[in-house]
């Protein structure tokens, strides 16, 4: 039991000790794993340290360094003394070349060399290289030269024709390179003289042979002259080809054919007329009117109207409408933009299928125009009747002369509504009454694809925009693909023809509204400026400004009328347009200007339809030498040979002011403008001023002068000082 009990305990501690060393080889172990990633992880260590490390670690290098080469020293002088007794002195200078190779330097790693370099820096200093600064003179002395020198030219030596080389002629027109072809074709004879020659050697070889009868020779030599004739017919016609293209590359683009017409042609004919275009993929413009392809009925009718050419607007908004083209044209007024969309109106509605004119009654119009006032509509209806007398539509009993007809305010909506219950073509209106004929179902647009806006600013200004995106949103045609390319494909298929809606919009100005207004309705339009950016700066009119005080006016009215109609040839050529602010002030200088023995009318909103009409008309036709009006009749009327233009009261904005004395100066006539200024017109004293200056203008010493001129009203400085203040924001404080 007893040897029993001691091998358990034995077995026991083996176990202990076993157990024990295990978890000493664990717990070394993960010493060491503990060590390495200790090791691995980065030792924050100071400059100094780093310093230290390194200089510790060369000098290290170099105690090795010598030792190994120490070591290998003796080495090799041991093995000479060896090798003295050797009988083969070969291989002893074989053993010396191989101990004078491995006597070599320690090597030295990329790494090392980087922080010997580093140590080297650090203790003698780094040497930093200063970028040279050159003077101007220095560095504009050598130019490059984009020449050959005459001494790097090695052409004569690789062939010795180059040194001789040929003059080219050159006579002062340089059509090709300063060489004139057309000169250089005169005396180019060569071709003649070869033929000339190798006749004369033929007529020669032939009259030594002898083979040849007398009339064969006759015949032969007739055959020659006949081909050198027919040579020299052939190079006279291709000179005279070539001088043509040539002459024509000069010739003005009036004289050429449209055929001929180049796009640098084009180029000059819009500056000419300064006509700006810009996007849409515009036509070329029109020059005048035979090139057109209207149908002959419009072109019977444009001639009875007399117009001589179009004009700069019509020339180029024609082709645009003729292709069906959406469209916006700026231009001044009095430029013919009325006949510019009118013609291509009339044109899309007599090439209409007949099944559509026979739905008018029912389906509603073929085309609109909306219009801002009553008097533009029914002078546009005027215009339309005019343009279209001879043109017809339909067949056989629904054959009939294009109906147009106007819808405007103060007149019945139920005969207007009987009217379009007939079947219109056309339809021109204000957008009040076509909204409330839409209301009251007399008047549908499922078929109207041909929309038109006139003086579409100043609708918007006036509050109709609901009513005109009303109408818009309401009529049938489909608006074309923004897509360009789909817009190209759409406008290129004939059944698309009359599917897709043609909008056109034309005014003087294009404020903001009118611009969203277009993108919403408008696809890809062609834009067309006439003139300068500012297209209601008419320099055919003589603006004349007389600053006084608000008494003097009447008196200087007087004096003015006065002065005009003595001064007019007969009574007749003077028309005179006086314009005020308000309703009341037309009838006070109506009655005073009756009172001086002038005969004069009165035009404002207040008045009835038919007393409009009628003071319209008797001033058209020479029954009254003066109309006295607002601005009712300040924008869009054509009212034709008006002389003059008095402001009696200056109008708030520049707008209204570009638009009143647009009512002479007319379709390329001259004009004169008379404005009264006071002190009380503030706030158009700085625009007032800078238009005069735009429009090359005298500009009075006292609006020049006054401070409310410097700068526009509510203007600040840097320091957001107001610069001017008008009277009315003026605070005045009791006393």
């Amino acid at each position: 039991m007893d040897l029993n009990a001691q091998m358990e305990e034995i077995s026991r501690e083996k176990e202990r000790v076993a157990r024990i060393a295990r978890l000493a080889e664990e717990k070394y172990a993960i010493k060491q794993k503990e060590l390495e990633e200790e090791a691995k992880k980065p030792k924050f260590m100071t400059q100094k340290e780093r310093e230290a490390a390194a200089l510790a670690r060369l000098q290290q290098r170099a105690k090795t360094g010598a030792a190994t080469t120490t070591s290998r020293a003796s080495s090799s002088v041991a093995s000479k003394f060896s090798k003295l007794n050797d009988s083969s002195f070969d291989r002893h200078r074989q053993a010396q070349r191989k101990d004078s190779n491995n006597t070599s330097t320690p090597t030295i790693t990329r790494e090392q060399e980087k922080e010997l370099a580093a140590l080297k820096d650090h203790y003698l200093g780094k040497k930093v290289n200063k970028k040279k600064v050159l003077k101007a003179s220095e560095k504009f002395s050598k130019n490059f030269q984009f020449d050959w020198e005459p001494t790097e030219d090695t052409s004569g030596e690789l062939n010795p024709l180059y040194k001789r080389r040929d003059v080219n002629l050159l006579f002062g027109r340089g059509y090709m390179a300063g060489v004139d072809m057309r000169e250089q074709r005169k005396k180019n004879n060569f071709v003649t003289e070869l033929a000339r020659k190798r006749q004369l050697e033929q007529k020669t070889a032939d009259e030594q042979a002898g083979v040849l009868t007398a009339d064969q020779i006759a015949k032969r030599q007739r055959d020659r002259e006949r081909e050198l004739r027919k040579m020299q017919e052939w190079e006279a016609n291709r000179e005279r080809e070539i001088d043509t293209i040539e002459a024509e590359r000069v010739l003005h683009w009036s004289d050429k054919s449209l055929e001929n017409m180049t796009d640098r042609d084009w180029r000059i004919f819009r500056e000419d007329f300064d006509i700006i275009l810009r996007g849409g993929k515009a036509p070329i413009p029109l020059r005048k009117w035979s090139e057109a392809t209207f149908p002959e009925s419009v072109m019977d009718a444009v001639k009875l109207m007399g117009f001589e050419k179009p004009s700069p607007i019509q020339m180029q908004s024609i082709p645009i409408g003729m292709q069906r083209r959406d469209c916006i044209g700026i231009a001044e007024t009095g430029s013919g933009k009325t006949a510019a969309f009118l013609i291509p109106i009339i044109c899309y509605v007599s090439s209409v299928p007949v099944s559509m004119v026979t739905r008018t009654p029912d389906q509603g119009p073929l085309a609109l125009v909306m219009a801002p006032t009553r008097e533009l509509a029914l002078q546009i209806e005027a215009e339309a009747k005019r343009l279209s007398q001879l043109t017809k539509v339909g067949e056989g009993d629904t054959e009939h002369i294009i109906k147009t007809l106007s819808v405007v305010g103060g007149q019945s909506i139920e005969d207007q509504g009987f009217k379009l219950r007939e079947g219109i073509d056309i339809l021109i209106g204000t957008p009040g009454r076509l909204m409330d004929c839409m209301q009251s179902h007399y008047l549908v647009l499922n078929q109207c694809n041909y929309v038109v806006l006139d003086e579409a600013d100043r609708m918007i200004e006036e509050g109709f925009e609901d009513q005109v995106t009303g109408i818009l949103d309401n009529m049938g045609g489909l608006l074309k693909s923004e897509n360009e390319a789909e817009l190209e494909a759409q406008l290129s298929t004939a059944d698309n023809e009359f599917k897709f809606r043609v909008t056109m919009m034309f005014s003087a100005t294009m404020p903001n509204v009118v611009e969203k207004l277009a993108k919403t309705y408008l696809r890809h339009p062609a834009i067309i400026k006439i003139g300068d950016e500012n297209s209601g700066k008419n320099k055919r009119i003589d603006q004349q400004v007389h600053f006084l005080s608000a008494g003097k006016k009447l008196a200087k009215l007087y004096d003015t009328v006065r002065e005009i109609l003595r001064n007019a040839k007969t009574k007749d050529t003077a028309k005179i347009i006086i314009f005020v602010n308000e309703k009341k002030g037309c009838d006070l200088v109506a009655r005073a200007v009756g009172k001086e023995g002038f005969y004069a009318t009165i035009l404002h909103g207040g008045k009835s339809q038919d007393q409009r009409d009628e003071s319209l008309m008797g001033f058209r036709d020479g029954t009254y030498d003066i109309l006295v009006a607002t601005d009712v009749a300040g924008r869009g009327l054509d009212i034709p040979d008006v002389t003059h233009v008095i402001n009696y009261d200056v109008p708030k904005e520049i707008e209204k002011y570009c638009h009143r004395i647009g009512r002479t100066g007319r379709a390329g006539k001259e004009g004169v403008a008379i404005s009264f200024l006071t002190d009380h017109d503030e706030d158009i004293m700085y625009d007032l001023k800078t238009y005069l200056e735009a429009t090359d203008m005298p500009v009075p010493p006292q609006l020049a002068s006054h401070p409310m001129a410097k700068a526009a009203a509510g203007a600040r400085d840097d320091k957001g000082n107001i610069i001017s203040k008008s009277k009315r924001d003026t605070v005045i404080y009791s006393g």
